[in-house]
Order: C-alpha cells, then sequence, then structure tokens
C-alpha cells in the first residue's frame, strides 16, 4: 500500500512540472499572463560544464534546475490533490 502511495505522488508532482512547464510556455506572449512564465535556472551550466582532468581521464560535471511560477502552482496543486487522494486510499 505505501509503494502505490509512493507512486501516485511520484506521477502527479511529474505531472506538475510538465504541466507548469506547458503552462508557461503557453502564456509566455500573452501580456497578463506572461509573469506565469518568469523563473530562475540555478547550478552549473551544461554548456559550460565543471571539468576534471586527470590525464587519464576527464570528467564533465554539468547540473542545470530550471522552475518557474506557473510549476510552482502546479506542484502546489498536486500536492493537495496528492493529500485529498492518499486519504481514501
Amino acid at each position: 500500500m505505501r509503494m502505490k502511495k509512493n507512486l501516485i505522488l511520484l506521477f502527479l508532482l511529474l505531472a506538475g512540472v510538465m504541466f507548469g512547464s506547458l503552462l508557461a510556455a503557453a502564456t509566455r506572449n500573452i501580456s497578463w499572463l506572461n509573469w506565469l512564465s518568469y523563473g530562475q535556472t540555478i547550478g552549473i551550466a551544461v554548456d559550460q560544464p565543471m571539468l576534471l582532468d586527470l590525464s587519464v581521464i576527464r570528467l564533465a560535471f554539468g547540473f542545470e534546475l530550471g522552475i518557474n511560477i506557473a510549476q510552482v502552482i502546479c506542484l502546489l496543486v498536486a500536492i493537495f490533490a496528492y493529500k485529498g487522494l492518499a486519504s481514501r486510499l
């Protein structure tokens, strides 16, 4: 039962992130809704990764996390939907 709840939570969170991205892209050119697409990116840039050169092997490290307002709103909706669903399972 616990595994089922965890999978439902994971699915809802992923759906929230994906729907938030789509919503931000769709509202980017609408003047009164373009605030939904405002966001920030943090991390080590993927196009300029941090390099570790050991002369035998070269490792590149890069990780970026980008989030916008629409994704945050959709994640909150997903969490509240999970709380409603989890009480019924």
